[in-house]
């Protein structure tokens, strides 16, 4: 019986010392040490930032270029006639003209004249008035030639004691000279001839008639 109880006894012994053996193992091991190993989240990459084209600079716009103006094609001037003898005449006469072409010009007038007629025994004074139209051709631009209709009032002496009124018409034909005299005036002289000699014209047979004036973009 003694011998079962130290039996036992020494089992338990065994078994205490045992487990206080691997008590001791444990309590002496050292803690494993946790995982420091850091993962690194992959970062992400910026996109390289947007490149601004260059601006562009618009190339300098010339500045506008003033217009030249085109010839102009409307002139106007007057004349200042005077013709001298028994009949004589003092006239101013206005005018306009168109270029149709360089060579080729239009116009017309409207006239004022003075007269002392000194056929009569009695000197005729008498104040004519009226119109005409015209052409001109420059074969040079110092010559032309003119051709005008013009169609008069006048008045003289049907009789003695009696004075009347008329309308005379004329066709005058003849030539001028021009001559420059600043930038945009010219003076000229013309020499005219009546080639219809109507039985009411108060002139004398194919007297000349000569004028001279100016004329502004003639």
């Amino acid at each position: 019986m003694l011998r079962v109880l130290f039996f036992i006894v020494l089992l338990n012994l065994c078994a205490v010392s045992a487990f206080a053996q691997q008590a001791d193992t444990t309590a002496t091991t050292a803690p494993q040490k946790a995982d420091t190993t850091t993962v690194v989240a992959p970062q992400k990459t910026a996109p390289p930032p947007a490149t601004t084209p260059p601006a562009t600079t618009p190339p300098p716009t010339a500045p506008p270029q003033a217009t030249q103006p085109g010839p102009k094609k409307v002139y106007y001037g007057g004349t200042v006639g005077l013709s001298f003898g028994d009949y004589f005449r003092f006239s101013i006469v206005p005018f306009v003209g168109y270029k149709l072409t360089p060579k080729l010009h239009i116009g017309g007038k409207v006239g004022y004249e003075y007269i002392e007629d000194k056929r009569y025994d009695e000197t005729l004074t008498s104040h004519n008035y009226g119109g005409s139209v015209f052409s001109r051709v420059f074969p040079r631009p110092a010559i032309y030639g003119h051709a005008e209709f013009a169609y008069m009032s006048y008045k003289y002496k049907v009789s003695e004691a009696e004075a009347d009124r008329f309308w005379v018409p004329f066709l005058y034909v003849g030539g001028g000279l021009v001559k420059p005299i600043g930038q945009n005036a010219s003076v000229f002289v013309e020499v005219l001839f009546d080639v219809l000699q109507d039985d009411k014209s108060p002139y004398e047979d194919w007297a000349p008639f000569i004028s001279a004036g100016v004329g502004v973009g003639f």
